[in-house]
């Protein structure tokens, strides 16, 4: 199982309309609005970086409200 912590920058104003959208994902654990250089902090998990990878580039990255991403994967 791999963990990681995704923060997001979002369009401005769409911050809780991406969250909603990801807390119906099954990858992802929890998700917040946070104050900040960052618009969103979310936790997610996968079985493989594989599944991290496809996950970020294939559906998180392909939101139109999302503007950047910064992985960090627990160890």
């Amino acid at each position: 199982m791999v963990t990681a912590f995704i923060l997001m920058v979002t369009a401005a104003g769409k911050e809780r309309e991406v969250m909603e959208k990801l807390l119906a994902m099954p990858e992802v654990k929890e998700a917040y609005v946070v104050y900040g250089e960052y618009d969103l902090i979310v936790k997610v998990e996968t079985e493989t970086l594989k599944d991290l990878d496809q996950f970020i580039t294939g559906t998180i990255r392909r939101m139109p409200e999302v503007q950047m991403t910064s992985t960090m994967i627990a160890i």
